[in-house]
């Protein structure tokens, strides 16, 4: 009976599915490094519903990885991407009987699109299917025939990775309510979280351990049972007003659908054109992935759980997990063009997080600065937004980037102090990632003091924008840890790297002598000329050498040592344009496109990292990539698409269309903006978002265009 149930659900669902939400392989990114969440959730909400196994190791960081197949509970919050694991808050699990804790299930059984979440259960025999709102995760549990009882765990003392549950409470107001709340120690130091959950049919409680764990058993089986369950960084009452305001009724299907175009809508904001399917599938996860977050982090009357742990109620929407050291590379200047809607407030984030906090967020969840990764990243962010006019009070948010500039923490104190961070002085390591980090940061922050007319800023921090320079040793031409004495460490080796115990930061010298996007032609001005850079940035991508045991497994997708599957090579394909040479980015960039990505869950090089992995593939299909942190010159690469159409907002579009474009021709020969000759390598963001056409002809050989000086970025 239940199979039959199963299979028209599915065609059921099935029929809804059309649009680029269909185009959409959530099984991408599961295996493998890429860690991302599978379930079902809304863009950018604050729920993200699904499965969640033990976790097992470092690919376990969502909860989730196709390798395993043993379920511990279905939980209503998890993190996609990333290196470190936490959440999996307020897990659910359909058990045989009160001892159970943990079931198997087959992969084959499981089915998924975004918004939407099933799997066949057979020990118990119960189909799960599982759909969200913003705040509110939906369930709706098919008992078989063959079940005498109809039993639920809830647990919230489970957890993914450091997660670990300090305190928590839940009582039964009546025999379909259930109220409680989470308190964790992990990632996030101090994470809260109040639930309501509300059943359709009534339940009681027939085993409780503590606060932490219940089994429910169900009174009536002969029926689905549906169960909502809203959530609130603030309160239970604030759950209850989520759940009433998003999901007051029980239609399941209808919140299916709803989510389905909440999708649609989203995905849609890029129209393509190719016959390649495959490529298609790979885009449309791409944009999917870049989603997922930053996260809703306030409930519907505009509370929320601030970073000095007090509640805080805000006229804006509210945002949280924030892997800035990943994300402002490709995905948040890919959300200035696409999501301009949401730009404002993600702005406003930014600086009450810096009012509550003292400083710009580093990598900010639910409410905690973990300062994970280093250097300044949220500066570069936050002055994009600014540059690229989102930002209304701009003496609000240069306070917040001077600021954050200032502080002496994390090696900052000894960049101040030396002009640059002596490894024998900063004892956690890293201190040329820190460095280089840092001067880019400083480089956004100057252009922010530019626009604002502050001299004497813009000379100060312009000048410590080009400390990047004494971490470059000209004799290796590599950028290298630097003592208080002045003398580069000893020994060397550029292809060595020790995790969080070297001069890098998950990666090696031969990846970092390219950190310097806000610079590039100072730069090249390290070199004895343009030839030798070339040379140098020519060799990395097929130098071999042997990274040593305690290498970071962040360094992967290695083209040579070129590491795509981590963020900080992720702009040293476009350097060529720099230096007129776009032909030679534009074969690798295919080459990365067509071999470091495809639609297996292993289709990810590296960790999704947030939406980063995802966001250069989106924006490198479309032959666009901001190098410069702030400011918004995209460098014009290799477009693998015949067409892209960009929703830019306030009813305008951009679109990009390419001639004769095909496997082999993949170098751009000519180009016209708007109907007329452009021969620069590079377009502006207000070139982009005040609408037009950019059509590039393509052909199988290198070409003049974009190499004059004049028409470099």
């Amino acid at each position: 009976m239940i199979r039959i149930l199963f299979m028209s659900l599915l065609l059921s669902f099935a029929s809804m599915v059309n649009g680029q939400f269909s185009t959409v392989n959530p099984w991408i990114g599961v295996g493998g490094h890429g860690h991302v969440f599978l379930g079902a959730n809304v863009p950018f909400g604050f729920v993200q519903l699904g499965p969640t196994q033990h976790t097992r190791g470092w690919d376990w960081c969502s909860g989730y990885h196709v390798s395993d197949s043993i379920l511990i509970g279905i939980g209503h919050q998890h993190l996609s991407g990333t290196g470190i694991g936490d959440l999996g808050d307020i897990a659910f699990l359909p058990v045989k009987d009160e001892s159970q804790t943990e079931t198997r299930f087959s992969h084959d059984n499981e089915t998924v699109s975004p918004g939407y979440y099933a799997i066949k259960l057979n020990q118990p025999n119960v189909f799960v299917e599982l759909t969200a709102t913003q705040r509110v995760g939906m369930h709706r549990y098919s008992f078989g025939g063959d079940e005498q009882r109809g039993l639920l765990r809830l647990d919230l003392k489970q957890g993914i990775g450091w997660d670990k549950m300090t305190s928590s409470g839940m009582q039964q107001e009546n025999a379909t309510t259930i109220t409680g709340f989470r308190i964790s120690n992990g990632w996030a130091n101090r994470q809260q979280v109040f639930f309501v959950a509300t059943f359709s049919t009534p339940v009681k409680m027939v085993e409780q351990e503590r606060d932490a764990i219940s089994v429910l058993e169900v009174s009536d089986i002969s029926k689905p049972l549906m169960v909502k369950v809203a959530l609130s960084s603030v309160s239970i009452e604030n759950a209850k007003e989520n759940m009433q305001t998003e999901l007051a009724d029980w239609d399941f299907q209808g919140t299916i659908v709803k989510a389905k175009d909440a999708w649609d809508k989203e995905l849609s904001k890029i129209q393509i054109k190719t016959n390649d399917d495959v490529a298609r599938e790979i885009f449309y996860t791409a944009l999917y992935h870049t989603m997922i977050a930053p996260s809703v982090f306030c409930d519907v009357n505009g509370e929320y759980y601030g970073a000095d742990k007090q509640i805080h109620k805000a006229d804006f929407v509210n945002y949280t997990t924030l892997s800035l050291w990943d994300t402002y590379r490709a995905a948040h200047p890919l959300q200035t063009l696409i999501h301009p809607e949401k730009q404002v407030d993600l702005a406003k984030t930014f600086i009450n997080i810096y009012r509550q906090q003292g400083k710009l967020p580093v990598w900010h969840l639910m409410g905690n600065e973990t300062d994970c990764m280093v250097g300044n990243p949220g500066i570069p962010v936050l002055a994009d937004l600014v540059l690229k006019g989102f930002v209304k009070d701009k003496e609000n948010a240069y306070e917040a980037l001077r600021t954050s500039a200032m502080l002496d923490e994390r090696g900052m104190k000894w960049l101040k102090e030396y002009g640059y961070i002596p490894y024998d002085k900063e004892t956690t390591h890293e201190t040329v990632a820190k460095g280089l980090e840092y001067a880019l940061a400083d480089g956004c922050v100057a252009k922010v003091a530019k626009m604002l007319g502050k001299k004497a800023d813009e000379r100060y921090f312009t000048k410590r924008s080009q400390s990047y320079r004494l971490y470059f040793d000209r004799n290796s031409q590599f950028m290298r840890g630097k003592g208080s004495d002045g003398v580069f460490r000893e020994p060397f080796n550029p292809f060595h790297a020790s995790h969080q115990h070297d001069d890098y930061t998950e990666g090696n010298a031969w990846q970092y002598t390219w950190l310097v996007p806000h610079d590039v032609h100072g730069l090249v001005s390290l070199f004895p000329d343009e030839a030798q850079f070339v040379n140098k940035l020519d060799s990395l991508f097929f130098v071999e050498g042997d990274l040593g045991a305690d290498a970071s497994p962040d360094i992967s997708g290695l083209l040579g040592q070129y590491a795509h599957g981590n963020e900080p090579s992720h702009h040293i394909l476009y350097m060529y344009n720099y230096v007129g040479k776009p032909w030679k980015g534009a074969k690798l960039i295919r080459q990365i496109m067509n071999e470091f990505y495809s639609n297996q869950p292993d289709g990810l090089c590296g960790n999704e990292d947030v939406g980063q992995m995802s966001a250069w593939y989106v924006l490198s299909v479309m032959g666009l990539y901001q190098v410069e942190p702030a400011g918004g010159k995209y460098i014009i690469g290799s477009p693998l698409f015949d067409e892209a159409k960009v929703n830019v907002g306030n009813g305008k579009t951009f679109t990009i269309i390419t001639h004769g474009n095909s496997k082999e021709n993949i170098y751009v020969q000519r180009a016209t903006l708007n109907g007329k000759p452009y021969n620069k390598s590079y377009l502006l963001f207000e070139d982009i978002v005040r609408g037009g056409v950019l059509e590039l002809e393509m052909g199988n050989t290198p070409s003049a265009w974009g190499t004059a000086k004049k028409d470099r970025p």
